[in-house]
């Protein structure tokens, strides 16, 4: 399955008091959100388990898209703002760091 020409990759901490409610609600109700997104192929969350950069984010979240219009999309904007994690978690996320990236190779 091809996975897009773009990936919108969202890296971000939450403070650990926050990390049931950010894990619970990322996979129950953000992700289903974005799922209804035309464009959107496929997302997937990883958590960081070693670096040897300093500051680096602990969450990461890569969404796989057709466009990168995709992310300028009023069905975007829904998803984002639909539910809890608007009000419950995104005031509590830190050190945030969001790209997109067009896919240069074929490996």
């Amino acid at each position: 399955m091809t996975k897009g020409k773009y990936v919108y990759i969202a890296k971000m901490d939450i403070p650990p008091e926050h990390e049931a409610l950010f894990n619970h609600l990322y996979d129950n109700e953000h992700f289903p959100q974005f799922r209804k997104v035309p464009g959107l192929f496929d997302m997937e969350r990883y958590e960081l388990i070693e670096t040897k950069n300093v500051g680096l984010p602990k969450y990461a979240a890569i969404y796989h898209l057709d466009s990168p219009d995709v992310i300028r999309s009023p069905e975007w904007r829904a998803a984002a703002d639909t539910g809890e994690w608007a009000p419950k978690i995104r005031p509590h996320t830190y050190n945030r760091i969001h790209g997109l990236y067009r896919k240069i190779g074929n490996l």
